[in-house]
């Protein structure tokens, strides 16, 4: 296993950045497989930084000294690609007017970097396979068997055994490749990486452009790592350079980096924190959005206890009353929009009256002109019932819209109606699952 000086010391020469586990975790798989003639496939999100590992790969390898290509497979041409990776002879087809050595001849003794892999024709994964099995191509239009020594290493951003199902690629080629994995960790698992990325973007741009760099507050540093950026590397860069550029105040706060923040692309947490401080959320996780969710909860119980209470003990009052604890309600108005099958009329958050016999022994029912009606039939068990039934329609309805929005909790809260906070305590009530 490569200890940490030699791990640094590989950062400091490829240039990566940051020290989070999974990252780490990647780099010694590379360095490890390096020395080797292994062939390599890296997983990853696009604009990941695959390539980089690629690069690590070679350039510790003893091939370092050979050539290296890097391929983006899904931009070229399916017309075209066997002739590139392979070369073709004088007269193979229309506009070959002579012979054309391939990518596998001209890095003989190197390394080829295949890119997007997945986008890879079958025909021209065919030849690929005898290439990694044998050694052996041979150019189109020509009858003659060439050698090649070159390792590959593959790089894709989609998965590949759906691929398989599909059709799209050949099982035999996956396993061939699938040698030595690595997964490229996403920028948004990389937590305080996001930051040392941005501070090092921003400072080589200021320094190409003489500038001055920018710094962020550390709200808007919390911001920043609560980001998704699927994007990636890619989307940071392009942040942080914008930002240096455009905005005249060196110092960035968690106002100004929202407006260079997608609105759809933004984190998926349940509920947005707004004017909160940004400092509590270093550690965030589901156990605090449930602790902040179950305090809300509980404030707004205490406030509706304290106005019922003033309501029902005569107090003299007015709309004021009820209009001061109006952001109690905002829930309820946001979910009468939520209609559930066969009851289009019925609340989405339905409230029905519980009697409990035990709060008094001489339990009547009262009629509308204020007298004890007698022999009253109890109905509370049909009303349990119906509850019930409601309720169930209510998850299944739930379950409907997640399923339609790909579980991404905003747009199914849209969908229904009700607030994404809202949404989120029905998930935990029901115990709903993310099938993705």
């Amino acid at each position: 296993m490569t200890n940490s000086l030699d791990l640094q010391s590989v950062k400091n020469r490829f240039g990566i950045i940051g020290n989070a586990p999974s990252l780490n975790y990647a780099l010694n798989i590379a360095i490890q497989v390096a020395p080797t003639d292994l062939t390599v496939l890296i997983n990853g999100e696009s604009g990941s930084g695959k390539e980089s590992f690629s690069k690590i790969i070679h350039g510790l390898s003893a091939r370092k000294h050979g050539t290296f290509i890097a391929i983006n497979c899904g931009a070229i041409p399916e017309g075209t690609i066997d002739s590139e990776l392979f070369g073709h002879v004088k007269g193979s087809f229309t506009g070959a007017i002579d012979d054309r050595k391939g990518y596998f001849e001209t890095t003989n003794g190197g390394t080829i970097f295949l890119d997007e892999i997945a986008e890879m024709p079958l025909g021209t994964q065919a030849r690929l396979l005898r290439v990694l099995e044998n050694g052996e191509y041979i150019p189109v239009g020509s009858s003659k068997m060439k050698s090649t020594n070159v390792r590959v290493v593959a790089a894709t951003n989609v998965n590949l055994q759906n691929a398989i199902e599909k059709g799209e690629f050949r099982e035999d080629l996956y396993y061939r490749l699938n040698t030595v994995p690595i997964m490229v960790p996403p920028l948004r698992d990389r937590g305080f990486d996001i930051e040392l990325l941005f501070i090092k973007f921003t400072s080589d741009f200021a320094e190409k452009n003489r500038i001055y760099p920018v710094e962020l507050t550390d709200e808007a540093r919390a911001l920043l790592r609560a980001f998704r950026f699927p994007g990636n590397i890619r989307q940071l860069k392009n942040i942080a350079e914008q930002i240096t550029i455009l905005e005249q105040d060196r110092l960035i706060n968690a106002q100004t980096l929202e407006k260079y923040l997608p609105k759809d692309q933004a984190s998926g947490l349940p509920a947005l924190l707004a004017g909160k401080d940004y400092n509590a959320m270093k550690d965030f996780s589901e156990r605090e959005i449930l602790y902040k969710v179950m305090f809300d909860l509980k404030k707004d119980v205490t406030d509706l206890k304290k106005l019922v209470y003033s309501l029902m003990s005569g107090n003299s009052y007015d709309s004021s009353d009820v209009a001061a604890k109006e952001s109690l309600f905002n829930d309820l108005k946001q979910e009468s929009s939520l209609s559930l099958p066969n009851s289009p009329t019925q609340s989405a958050d339905p409230i029905y009256p519980v009697y409990d016999h035990s709060m008094s022994e001489n339990y009547v029912m009262i009629d509308d002109a204020g007298k004890p009606r007698e022999n009253v039939e109890d109905i509370s068990h049909e009303t349990e019932e119906e509850s019930l039934s409601l309720e169930k329609n209510e998850k299944e309805m739930i379950i409907k819209a997640l399923r339609k929005n790909n579980f991404k909790r905003k747009y199914a809260a849209q969908m229904l109606g009700i607030s994404e906070r809202t949404l989120y305590r029905k998930i935990k009530q029901y115990d709903i699952e993310d099938e993705n």
